[in-house]
């Protein structure tokens, strides 16, 4: 997750050093420039939908996992129940 924040860090920051050195330049900004600055910006745009899906992804997950775990543990106590009255029974 920190890697694909990262990424799409790495790209906004790349994305604006292109425009700043860009729109530094003597000339300004031609065509190609612009239409790569524009590829970048909606390169970042899909990589920061694609983080926010997996962590709606992950949550969804530790949401599953934790009530799993809460199953698993009501198991056990019921287990445990159980096999505490069949003791209590006489032979």
């Amino acid at each position: 997750m920190k890697l694909i924040k990262l990424v799409g860090n790495s790209l906004i920051i790349a994305a604006f050093a292109a425009s700043a050195g860009m729109l530094s330049g003597c000339g300004g900004v031609d065509e190609a420039q612009m239409a790569e600055l524009n590829n970048l910006r909606s390169e970042v745009a899909a990589l920061e939908q694609e983080a926010n899906s997996l962590k709606e992804e992950r949550g969804n997950l530790e949401k599953e996992m934790a009530e799993k775990n809460a199953q698993l543990q009501k198991c056990a106590q019921d287990k445990e129940t159980t096999q505490s009255n069949l003791e209590k029974l006489p032979k």
